[in-house]
């Protein structure tokens, strides 16, 4: 299982943070960023999970629908 980040679209709210602060941090460049992942060639970030756990509900949540758990 993966959560896959597109950050260009991210608009910087923050609710992931919130709603996960162990895999979510907020950039200095005002978005958020997924910690410890990668850059695919796509553009967007990834990162490989055991379990979504709290990542499900910040997809959910995400007014912008940019974090994705695949």
């Amino acid at each position: 299982m993966k959560i896959i980040h597109e950050k260009k679209k991210c608009i910087g709210c923050g609710l992931c943070v919130t709603l996960c602060p162990d895999y979510w941090q907020m950039g200095e460049d005002g978005k958020s960023q997924l910690s410890n992942s990668k850059k695919n060639n796509d553009g967007n970030y990834e990162l490989e999970i055991a379990e979504a756990g709290c990542n499900q509900e910040a997809a959910e949540g995400c007014p912008v629908q940019c974090i994705h758990v695949v």
